[in-house]
């Protein structure tokens, strides 16, 4: 997580396997989302938000590894640990709502099974239904790498690609 200045106001990077939450006002933005996938949570009631930015699907493979694990680095660790800091700022997990963007297939000459983009897609989906936690925007998929804000006042997601614009989630 690192601080940018933006005027009035606070602007936190997330970077790949990172995550961030803030209350009130700023924005967290995270960019290079190709078979990545952001999930930005968003408390409406507290105007709490969270960004994160996972590589891959599943922790289970590298728990067995020496060393900590990284839980941002995973969809299955990640949201969880997202959530419990939103709850520290005041976020309540039966309240957050979550849209979604990135897992493309940047290398679309790897055809063999389904491709990283999709196992990201499907665990995300996967963990936050068992969340509860419903998605009320995404924009996923494709051959393109996204940059996603998240605005923390009202929970907007934008999603800007490179040669196509930018959409509003």
């Amino acid at each position: 997580m690192t601080l940018m200045g933006s005027g009035d106001m606070e602007a936190v990077k997330v970077k790949i396997a990172d995550l961030a939450a803030l209350k009130e006002r700023g924005m967290i933005i995270t960019v290079g989302l190709g078979s990545c996938v952001g999930i930005g949570l968003y408390d409406d009631n507290t105007k709490v938000g969270g960004l994160a930015h996972i590589l891959l699907a599943e922790s289970a493979p590298y728990k067995n590894r020496d060393g900590a694990l990284n839980a941002a680095k995973f969809a299955d660790t990640a949201i969880p640990e997202l959530v419990r800091k939103m709850e520290s700022l005041g976020g309540q997990c039966r309240r957050l709502q979550a849209k979604i963007a990135g897992g493309s297939q940047l290398f679309p000459f790897n055809k063999t099974g389904i491709s990283v983009g999709e196992k990201n897609i499907n665990a995300v989906r996967r963990t936050l239904k068992e969340l509860n936690i419903p998605i009320l925007g995404e924009d996923v998929g494709g051959n393109h790498g996204r940059t996603m804000r998240l605005f923390i006042h009202n929970g907007q997601v934008k999603i800007t690609t490179v040669g196509k614009g930018e959409i509003i989630l």
